[in-house]
């Protein structure tokens, strides 16, 4: 153990027979087999939510009346409506537990928190030794910084004299108490979206309020907290006109819709936003899925490498080609899983993409036979 920046580092060694490991690598076999068609059905799932939603939000983009905010039309009732306008609140958003209030037109008030405590952080490095066993040798140090949240301390390699205590305060978020849009309501919960960006200037002019001794010297435990709120020139909102109110609509491609958004906002707007959004998520899980079928695949071959590795050597080369074959199986199974579901939820878009692949692939078969040479007279 050895002194570093005002932390601690610790140096353990482990050791893994390679029975062991064989056994490990096989478990692992059983969760890729379970993984890769968890995964299939995820990049399958993702596509049917996303079709579903641009469906939604195209189908509400048609049906959508932009009216006016200043009274109701119970005409209007359950249909979708887009309100656009100013919004007040009779009660600001107020931290009544450490007694800040936002600035006025304030919708929405965030707290966070953050906390002086012990942070790891470890390295390990492991070598195979000749007849398949390893040895770890894992290097944890610990030092002190403000982090928002608890670290959970209980799961450090090394716990004693790097306790963090529970924190006297959480993150908290606090919405403004009758809000109204012209001649319209909306409830508390319909405020979570805004987001909160602009920070709040303390009575005593700091943006910070320390909880704690000394703000030059910290102790594990002291807080630093700050506040920003949701103070938007407007508000728009799309959704089901319920009395004076909104509600979430049901579209009959399947999706509800309510959007509240800050700023006074067209409807194609943020229809288009909406889309936008649709997009960035499918693309994220896809790229989810994606990494968990590599995964599984990598656990299904896992043990081909373990036991190549009583020579090491040889354990290196076969762990280079099975991690190389789980990449190529996942460039030819994920693209397959999410064209067929296409198929199944765009089947004119899929049958149109396949059109396309085999007129490709037949037109560069066709220009590589033009290539050959012609065969010589004998």
């Amino acid at each position: 153990m050895s002194q570093s920046d005002g932390g601690d580092v610790f140096t353990s060694t482990s050791s893994k027979s390679w029975f062991s490991r064989l056994g490990g690598a096989f478990t692992g076999l059983l969760v890729g087999i379970v993984l890769i068609p968890l995964a299939g059905w995820l990049l399958f799932w993702n596509e049917g939510r996303a079709v579903q939603t641009a469906r939604s939000l195209t189908e509400g983009a048609g049906l959508v009346q932009s009216v006016s905010a200043d009274r109701p039309d119970p005409a209007n009732q359950g249909l979708l409506i887009h309100v656009a306008g100013p919004a007040r609140s009779a009660r600001l958003p107020t931290d009544q537990e450490l007694d800040v209030s936002p600035p006025a037109g304030s919708l929405r008030l965030v707290r966070q928190v953050e906390m002086y405590q012990w942070i790891e952080e470890s390295r390990s490095e492991t070598r195979t030794r000749l007849g398949g066993g390893t040895e770890t040798v894992t290097t944890s140090s610990y030092h002190r910084e403000w982090r928002e949240g608890r670290v959970d301390s209980g799961r450090f390699r090394q716990p004693d004299g790097h306790r963090n205590p529970q924190p006297r305060y959480g993150d908290r978020s606090f919405a403004a108490e009758g809000v109204t849009l012209g001649g319209f309501r909306l409830a508390p919960g319909q405020l979570d979206g805004l987001p909160a960006d602009e920070a709040v200037t303390l009575p005593d002019g700091q943006a910070t309020r320390f909880i704690g001794r000394d703000p030059d010297e910290p102790t594990v435990g002291d807080l630093r907290i700050t506040w920003r709120v949701a103070r938007p020139d407007g508000l728009s909102v799309i959704g089901a006109q319920q009395g004076d109110g909104f509600a979430p609509f049901a579209t009959r491609a399947g999706d509800r819709l309510l959007m509240v958004r800050g700023g006074n906002l067209p409807a194609s707007e943020m229809f288009q936003q909406a889309q936008d959004d649709n997009a960035l998520n499918t693309w994220l899980v896809r790229l989810v899925g994606v990494i968990l079928m590599f995964a599984g695949w990598a656990l299904v071959f896992n043990p081909l490498k373990v036991l190549s590795d009583v020579i090491p050597p040889l354990g290196a080369v076969v762990g280079f080609g099975t991690g190389a074959l789980a990449m190529v199986l996942t460039a030819l199974v994920a693209p397959v899983v999410i064209a067929v579901a296409w198929l199944v939820y765009r089947p004119l878009v899929g049958i149109a993409i396949l059109v396309v692949g085999a007129a490709i692939a037949f037109g560069i078969a066709r220009l590589r036979r033009g290539r050959r040479p012609a065969a010589q007279p004998a």
